[in-house]
């Protein structure tokens, strides 16, 4: 069958124009000189291109792989929940180029399989994957499109996509549908239209994909000098995502619709910088290009200080590929003369290496940057910690950074807003990592409604929580799939700003929702009877009332630390518990491993000076200094072998993400619990246990 209709790409690629933002870029005559698919033609052609269903079963998957063709009906059901942690591992991440293509979907698990092996897409030829809903959940790496790109995939369908994910492949110009029906047309020899690939999507989503990428698309722009100073005349009551949103808008901003918006505050950490810097330097011919007020970027190596003990990276030699990110980093850094928070110099003599960072660059943009009102924007899911200051913070990829980079404006399509009321208050014991278990959880959010979204917090619970638990709330909503999270800031982050910083802000009056705004769905949790949650190994998601678990499980290691647990509120749970055992003659259980990680340097000092670390010392918790580690298996306190059990207060146990062994997830509290006993358990049991013993 011969398609018929628009020629949606002809003549859609053109020479970009000089922005005139005051310190942008002096552009070059040229851009990269890439096109995506089908340019000149308005057609998709993938004939003889084979597809790869993602199927539950591992057989189908290597089946396929050794040439097997199968029907959507005979593919039976699709994985669900493909994350960029199995599209890309982290063994394959000392790569920001085209060599990342041998490695796509080396991590991809089913039925407990791992059925892709390396090079295995590019040997069986697939050009278009096939996958379940919210596929490319997870972390915001851009690399994940570039590896699929880079292997010889042009287009991915599947019911629905992660937002991150799904713009990194915009701009790269990897194509995605959300249309099922491509998928056997496709395997029939049609040609799809590149507009029905652009359907559904916003006139931004379409327009970069038309100009052959974010970079190509945002230098043709002229860039506007300021933002607005105000937001227009509200038709509407607004949520206070709006109000800050259209203070900071360079175009009109339409729900739904694509836009673009100046940051106060972008930052990068050195995962991305390699790639970034890779981005700017293939801007033109006249060299690299000039970046837009140097003096609100900050960097952030904050992943990698503690790689050399990672038990991955010394296992399979990628101690020297992650050096080289470093030092791509630091000289990225030096030549742009940029801030950045690098590697602490101040360890005890004899110590070897450098372990440990100045902090987790979310941990440290909340003590150090973020202030209410802001829009910050950086490489990683969990940008939206800061949220909880009252901000608008979110994260981007890599081509996004280097267009914000060059010009300060950053891609965004407005969102709906969805408001979380936290009512009641928090029994003794329960946190709000709890409350977050409790949400994923939840019919709403297992079903996707949070996926895009913005989640606003409030109600009487989380105005009774400090910044530091606000934060825990605003960063995992990365798992929940939101854009965003934020809260109202009220007389708790001016004591937060004045204590962390010595700053005094007074809150202006439009920073709030106001009464009356819309949102897409309201979510009421009554906190009062609320539990200690955990959650089961593969998903965040996965999670239950500890109380209802129906077996013990022993448990390996223990690891309390990340930047959504390794905040002083976080490491207060942690010595209340082990005080107390340290006080009872206990110690972490035998054959158990208790890590602790600093999120800062200013969370270490505080414990240090609270008091807090003869307790950690007595029950023989081992201390590290702060680093991202164990949560990014980059650091001790990831597993090394599939039967090992961890118990974890990081925000996401995908496949792989802390190791090969099962990862449950669970409170500060009652992590440092089941260390002392050896097994899943709840401080307020411990206690129990401990009475109920005969003397």
């Amino acid at each position: 069958m011969q398609a018929t209709g628009p020629r949606a790409l002809e003549g859609a690629v053109c020479m970009p124009t000089r922005p005139t933002l005051p310190g942008a870029a002096t552009v070059p005559d040229s851009v990269p000189d890439r096109v995506p698919d089908g340019v000149g033609t308005g057609l998709l052609h993938l004939s003889g291109g084979r597809v790869l269903f993602l199927c539950t079963d591992p057989q189908l998957v290597a089946a396929q792989l050794a040439g097997a063709v199968l029907t959507p009906q005979a593919a039976g059901a699709l994985r669900e929940d493909i994350s960029t942690d199995e599209i890309t591992p982290l063994a394959c991440m000392v790569h920001c180029d085209a060599q990342l293509g041998r490695y796509a979907h080396t991590g991809f698990v089913a039925a407990g399989q791992r059925p892709i092996a390396a090079g295995a897409l590019q040997a069986a030829g697939v050009q278009v994957l096939v996958g379940g809903a919210r596929y490319g959940k997870g972390s915001s790496r851009e690399h994940s499109p570039l590896a699929e790109r880079s292997a010889g995939v042009r287009l991915v369908v599947a019911p629905s996509f992660e937002r991150i994910y799904r713009q990194n492949a915009d701009n790269l110009g990897l194509w995605t549908s959300t249309d099922m029906t491509l998928v056997p047309r496709i395997q029939r020899g049609e040609a799809v239209l590149l507009e029905e690939l652009l359907a559904g999507r916003d006139a931004l989503a379409a327009a970069v994909l038309r100009a052959g990428g974010l970079l190509r698309h945002g230098l043709q722009r002229p860039w506007r000098a300021t933002p607005p100073v105000q937001a227009p005349a509200a038709v509407a009551p607004m949520t206070l995502f709006e109000k800050i949103v259209h203070r900071h808008a360079l175009t009109p901003l339409v729900a739904g619709q694509g836009g673009f918006v100046q940051a106060d505050l972008r930052f990068i950490h050195e995962y991305y910088t390699g790639m970034c810097e890779h981005l700017l330097d293939q801007g033109g011919t006249e060299g690299p290009l000039a970046l837009h007020d140097p003096a609100s970027i900050v960097c952030f190596e904050d992943h990698l200080s503690y790689v050399h003990l990672s038990p991955l990276h010394v296992s399979q030699g990628l101690v020297a590929g992650v050096q080289r990110l470093s030092q791509a980093h630091r000289a990225f850094v030096q030549r742009r003369d940029l801030q950045n928070h690098g590697y602490q110099r101040d360890l005890p003599a004899g110590d070897a290496g450098n372990h440990g960072s100045q902090g987790i660059s979310h941990a440290l943009v909340a003590e150090q940057y973020a202030l209410p009102g802001q829009l910050v924007v950086g490489t990683d899911s969990h940008t939206p910690h800061s949220g909880a200051l009252g901000c608008v913070a979110f994260g981007v990829g890599s081509t996004d950074m280097a267009l914000a980079f060059v010009t300060g404006a950053v891609r965004l399509t407005l969102p709906e807003v969805l408001r979380i009321e936290l009512q009641g208050l928090l029994p003794a014991g329960v946190s709000a990592k709890d409350v977050a278990l409790h949400l994923l959880a939840t019919p709403q959010l297992r079903a996707g409604a949070g996926v895009g979204r913005v989640f606003e917090f409030g109600g009487s619970a989380l105005r009774a929580m400090g910044t530091d638990e606000r934060a825990t709330l605003t960063n995992m909503t990365a798992e929940m799939g939101g854009f965003t999270g934020l809260v109202e800031p009220d007389a708790e982050t001016v004591r937060f700003l004045h204590q962390r910083r010595g700053v005094h802000v007074a809150l202006e009056p439009w920073m709030h929702s106001d009464a009356g705004a819309r949102y897409a769905l309201r979510i009421e949790v009554n906190c009062s009877a609320l539990s200690p949650w955990v959650a089961r190994p593969g998903d965040p998601g996965n999670g239950l009332p500890l109380s209802t678990l129906a077996e013990p499980v022993p448990i390996d290691i223990a690891y309390g630390g990340s930047c959504t647990a390794g905040k002083r509120a976080d490491f207060d749970a942690y010595h209340q518990v082990l005080a107390w055992a340290a006080a009872h003659g206990l110690r972490v259980a035998a054959g158990v491993q208790l890590y602790l990680q600093f999120g800062t340097r200013a969370v270490a000092d505080y414990c240090a000076a609270s008091g807090y670390l003869a307790a950690f010392e007595a029950v023989g918790a081992t201390l590290l200094q702060p680093a991202c580690g164990a949560c990014a298996n980059c650091g001790p306190g990831s597993s090394t072998q599939a039967g090992e059990v961890t118990v974890s207060a990081i925000n996401r146990n995908f496949a792989g993400r802390s190791g090969p062994g099962a990862v449950w997830l669970a409170s500060p509290a009652t992590v440092a619990a089941s260390a002392i006993a050896g097994r899943l358990l709840g401080f307020a049991d411990l206690q129990a246990d401990v009475v109920r013993r005969p003397s």
